[in-house]
């Protein structure tokens, strides 16, 4: 007699795993273009400004803006769903960069993956608070944010080794593909909870409705407050974690596989600390003082700026992966605290588009402007610096660190008013 019974749904710790996965590929998909450039920049022609426009603007336009209406999407009909698609049509566009012979081919094929990583982020973040309660939450989105460190470092790992042993096209290639092998699986495992019913208050009674939401969180200082110092520090953080192959193979003249192997263990060992102790030390302190969800990344990015400055600065390989290797740990602490209280800021039902909401602002800006920032005024201190004109303008760019400390600590005592408790 064959069972009608439903399949019973996944455990939590495994959903997270599966969204890690995804995750992972999200970064590998978009930082890749990081460890490539330099064999890009010679196959096509192209200047630091133009190669910051890929690595920027052509995949932040999209991948910001389309975020919110899937996000909204997903909250109405099926979160997992949304993120299943959303990682096929990044990992095929990924694909065709491989193929693309000139900057405005591989400026639209960056554009398709802007498309498809929008509807990744947002939901995951709120599958993730379907899942877990509220006092393990930031630490749960901070094994989730693992994905950043991991997803670049096998970026800029499987990206050079491919790109040294073949050609820049055929990484693009392999990494797209994969990512469109583990779609099936991640569907299977993955399903919705039933939404909970919407409170009877009339502001919470509005549900998931766009237009509520949003005239909810710009009523809430703490979310401009922590979404202009997010996306602060994405300036910096985009723009290093982008540039930073370029200057190890410019001034520190380090071959490809070299310049990922560097690249790699400082993602992996500094990003992957720093990710895990943010959740930590949030759900640790947070219980007593809401505040330390913000003054956590505050301390970390003031204690970041001298030793990313000391790692620039170096002539010496061993002294800079040193210096790099702490600030890439301080840099990531906010991940899993700041997501952590955007979730917080809304009911339940409105988490993606809530999350959607703030990562429109942290990327437009941070992603949108930091990569491409640094690589113009790169461009425009070359006829000064020459070949150091990207460690000058990496340098001048630790300011962006500062003004997010500043954010920061100004969001601490507006998370304690703002706060939604659950239950």
């Amino acid at each position: 007699m064959t069972s009608t019974a439903p399949r019973r749904p996944a455990s939590p710790n495994l959903v997270l795993a599966m969204l890690l996965l995804v995750y992972v590929f999200n970064f590998v998909d978009r930082q890749i273009l990081a460890i490539l450039a330099a064999p890009i920049q010679a196959d096509l022609g192209l200047d630091d400004a133009q190669m910051g426009m890929l690595g920027g603007l052509a995949f932040a336009i999209l991948y910001s803006t389309l975020g919110v209406p899937l996000a909204w999407l997903a909250d109405r009909t099926s979160r997992s769903w949304v993120i299943t698609g959303s990682l096929v049509i990044w990992s095929l566009f990924t694909a065709v960069c491989g193929a693309a012979q000139g900057f405005w081919h591989i400026f639209l094929a960056r554009l398709g993956v802007g498309v498809g990583e929008a509807g990744g982020v947002a939901p995951s973040y709120a599958v993730i608070g379907d899942h877990f309660p509220s006092e393990r939450r930031a630490f749960a989105l901070s094994v989730y944010s693992l994905g950043i460190p991991l997803g670049s470092a096998t970026g800029v790992l499987a990206g050079g080794y491919v790109a040294a042993r073949v050609d820049w096209r055929a990484a693009f290639l392999v990494v797209g593909i994969a990512g469109l092998l583990i779609a099936p699986l991640f569907k299977f495992v993955v399903r919705d909870r039933p939404k909970p019913a919407a409170p009877a208050s009339p502001a919470a009674g509005e549900g998931v409705r766009f237009l509520a939401i949003a005239a909810l969180l710009a009523r809430k200082r703490g979310f401009w407050l922590l979404s202009f110092g997010a996306a602060s520090s994405s300036m910096l953080g985009y723009g290093l974690a982008f540039w930073l192959p370029s200057l190890l193979q410019r001034s520190f003249h380090l071959e490809l596989v070299e310049t990922s192997w560097f690249i790699g263990a400082v993602l992996l060992l500094g990003g992957s600390v720093g990710v895990l102790s943010g959740g930590l030390l949030a759900d640790r302190l947070g219980r007593a003082n809401r505040a330390f969800y913000a003054w956590v990344p505050a301390m970390a990015f003031v204690a970041a700026v001298p030793l990313f400055a000391g790692g620039i600065w170096t002539s010496s390989v061993p002294l800079a992966f040193l210096m790099f290797l702490v600030p890439q740990a301080l840099a990531y602490i906010w991940l899993g605290p700041v997501t952590s209280a955007i979730q917080h800021l809304v009911e339940p039902p409105a988490r993606a588009t809530a999350s959607a909401l703030f990562l429109l602002i942290n990327n437009l800006i941070g992603l949108g402007g930091g990569i491409y920032a640094l690589g113009a005024l790169s461009t425009a201190l070359a006829p000064v610096y020459d070949e150091e004109s990207l460690r000058y303008s990496m340098l001048f760019g630790l300011v962006l660190y500062l003004i997010a400390a500043v954010l920061m600590a100004l969001a601490g005592p507006a998370l304690r008013r703002e706060w939604v408790s659950e239950g």
